[in-house]
């Protein structure tokens, strides 16, 4: 017997990195995962990896900032799946951008992505979610609260989520609608190894900054998003939980001055 048993959890950015680690832990512990992302290929990926392990899940093709999509994919899922248990909010775009250098299309972009994305998914889900007294998990990161330098859209955005997160457990929690926050630190992905931490001696440097001594694996992030999600966090709500090695105590900012020139585009879901 999983956790998640007859439960249907839906995973924004499912198609690749956290989001696709954490679709399947939940199929692992009994859930159907539904994953969106923009990429139905992406997805197609997530769902035959569900598949070869034994697990049950479906993909469908949506761009968060569209709410009309959003709003027939959820419909669709609904319909599909029964009902809606979690709902994961992970969809992000990031890239690293000295301020000045950052143009009001590049910040929208971001902004759009990760906070516009997160209130349609999760206004859109209410009903869904609301019938099945069901979960809200968003992805954050901890320079939501401490800042980052080449990441002022992204941090604005998250730190939007974390408010959203906070706002959404004490208005919705008489629904008996929870609300909690993960926010991972650095960690190995397919898009970050690739973008960052392959560059020069970045992951060196990280590595040093963070207590526990290591890098973050996804199933660090999985395995908390399955407990945060589950019956054993029923009280928990309005909770933002750092997985990063104690990172956010050691100052808790991935500090790229002096390194623009090396580092492109990090996009992780």
């Amino acid at each position: 017997m999983g956790r998640y048993d007859g439960k249907v959890v839906l995973v924004t950015g499912g198609g690749s990195g956290l989001g696709r680690d954490m679709a399947l832990a939940f199929a692992a512990e009994g859930a159907t995962a539904c994953v969106i992302g923009r990429r139905q290929e992406k997805l197609d990926e997530t769902v035959a990896a569900i598949e070869a392990a034994g697990g049950s899940g479906f993909g469908l093709a949506c761009d968060v900032r569209d709410a009309a999509r959003v709003e027939a994919v959820i419909g669709e899922i609904a319909s599909r799946a029964g009902g809606i248990d979690v709902l994961v909010n992970n969809a992000a775009g990031n890239f690293v951008a000295p301020t000045e250098q950052l143009s009001p299309n590049g910040f929208k972009a971001v902004v759009d992505i990760v906070l516009l994305g997160t209130f349609n998914c999760t206004r859109l889900a209410f009903d869904a979610l609301k019938a099945r007294r069901g979960a809200i998990l968003n992805i954050i990161a901890s320079y939501a609260w401490s800042g980052e330098p080449g990441a002022i859209h992204s941090a604005s955005a998250k730190a939007g989520v974390l408010a959203m997160t906070r706002t959404l457990a004490a208005e919705w929690g008489r629904y008996g609608i929870r609300a909690n926050a993960i926010a991972p630190g650095p960690i190995h992905t397919e898009g970050t190894d690739k973008h960052l931490w392959s560059v020069g001696d970045v992951e060196e440097t990280i590595r040093r900054q963070i207590p526990l001594g290591r890098l973050g694996r996804p199933a660090d992030v999985s395995r908390a998003a399955l407990f945060l999600c589950s019956a054993d966090a029923e009280w928990i709500s309005g909770a933002t939980l750092a997985v990063d090695g104690a990172h956010w105590l050691d100052g808790g900012t991935l500090d790229f001055r002096g390194a623009f020139d090396r580092l492109t585009k990090a996009v992780d879901g």
